[in-house]
């Protein structure tokens, strides 16, 4: 049985209502997250597999997505051959990675141990640290922030400081760098009237 959702949160209801071997799920849906869609899907029933299709050939979605369970990743842009293959190798139990992330991630690989550490991941902040990042870049000061989320100043300067350690950033312009780099604000086209 086949069924299309038109955002995260139908998704899940829909695949506890039809009980899919594969879901294939937009990591850009609307509303609940697609991550924590495919999170509840996953408990829901553990054998149902699922491959995210992206336009992010980034490796801190792709983390992401492995760690709520998925069995695939694939992008937008590949060929129709390849989502299905992809949806054949993940049925029959195995996973599927688009062959573009592959490639990188076999070159980084390669190159650890020769240069530099590779930038510290995304994925390894929690959700409020996620939260109070986006906030910092887009400009909130910590003050702000604190009475945003009803916590103390305190409270959110520690935030600040491990998600500056852990992303091994040292100022603000870093901070706003690494936002706009990996996605997490976007940059306003300028309005011309």
């Amino acid at each position: 049985m086949v069924g299309e959702a038109a955002n995260a949160s139908d998704a899940v209801t829909l695949a506890a209502q039809l009980h899919p071997d594969v879901v294939l799920m937009d990591i850009g849906m609307l509303g609940m997250s697609s991550f924590e869609a495919t999170r509840l899907m996953r408990k829901e029933r553990p054998e149902t597999r699922v491959i995210f299709l992206s336009m992010y050939d980034d490796e801190d979605y792709l983390a992401e997505c492995v760690e709520m369970g998925a069995s695939g990743y694939i992008l937008k842009e590949s060929p129709a051959e390849q989502l299905i293959t992809a949806v054949r190798e993940v049925h029959r139990g195995g996973s599927f990675l688009s062959p573009r992330l592959l490639s990188r991630l076999v070159n980084d690989f390669r190159l650890q141990g020769r240069g530099p550490m590779r930038q510290p991941r995304f994925g390894t902040l929690t959700k409020r640290e996620r939260e109070i990042l986006k906030m910092l870049a887009e400009g909130k000061s910590v003050k702000e922030i604190a009475t945003g989320f009803d916590l103390s100043v305190k409270t959110v300067e520690a935030h600040k400081f491990n998600l500056m350690r852990k992303l091994d950033i040292h100022n603000k312009a870093q901070l706003v760098q690494y936002a706009i780099q990996k996605k997490i604000i976007r940059l306003q086209e300028p309005v011309y009237s």
